[in-house]
């Protein structure tokens, strides 16, 4: 389990297809901190530490990954958000963010706003596909807060921090990115659906 905020950026260094996987290596300043078996959140997406090098470590990513997530069109040289698990005695500052990815959305605009920026995203719109005025989502496995909330898309506000220490400063319209909706959001639309 994660919380949604990005302890480090680390640079895709090389890229690996193995029949349906691809396997991701990084540089990472926390690379030396980092076991094999670990779970490490990557743009969201939780995928497990197979190999360790000097500055950089490896993942696998299996096509049901890669075509739910926006992995399968990293290249070399991209910024890659990651978190490590939560601690049990760690305090949770962002929401809680699984690791399992639901979809992309494509950021269709990103404005200044006195200082910070906005950026809005749309997705097709299905079953537990939801996002709730100032409720949380993930994006890129970072936690953010719902505004202007849609069927089809949100918009969120990034403070400077944010935009400077995650891949935020790279998007554009038509970025591609992983959305994990709220886990509770997600429960009570499937209870809903069965007590109709």
């Amino acid at each position: 389990m994660f919380s949604g905020i990005i302890e480090s950026v680390a640079t895709v260094a090389a890229l690996r297809k193995d029949g349906g996987n691809l396997h991701i290596t990084l540089f990472s300043p926390i690379a030396g901190q980092l076991k094999i078996d670990q779970s490490i959140a990557h743009n969201g997406v939780c995928l497990t530490v197979v190999e360790l090098g000097k500055d950089s470590y490896t993942v696998t990513a299996i096509d049901e990954t890669l075509q739910k997530s926006n992995l399968g069109s990293l290249k070399t040289g991209d910024k890659v958000n990651i978190e490590r698990s939560m601690r049990p005695d760690a305090l949770l500052d962002g929401h809680i963010v699984q690791g399992h990815v639901d979809m992309t959305a494509r950021c269709v605009e990103v404005r200044e706003a006195d200082g910070s920026h906005v950026c809005r995203f749309e997705y097709e719109p299905g079953e537990g596909r939801i996002t709730v005025e100032k409720g949380s989502v993930a994006v890129n496995g970072v936690s953010l807060t719902v505004v202007n909330s849609r069927d089809n898309g949100f918009e969120v506000a990034i403070i400077p921090y944010t935009w400077e220490h995650t891949n935020f400063h790279t998007f554009a319209p038509g970025t591609v990115v992983n959305i994990e909706f709220d886990i509770i959001g997600k429960y009570i639309t499937k209870l809903m659906k069965n007590y109709r």
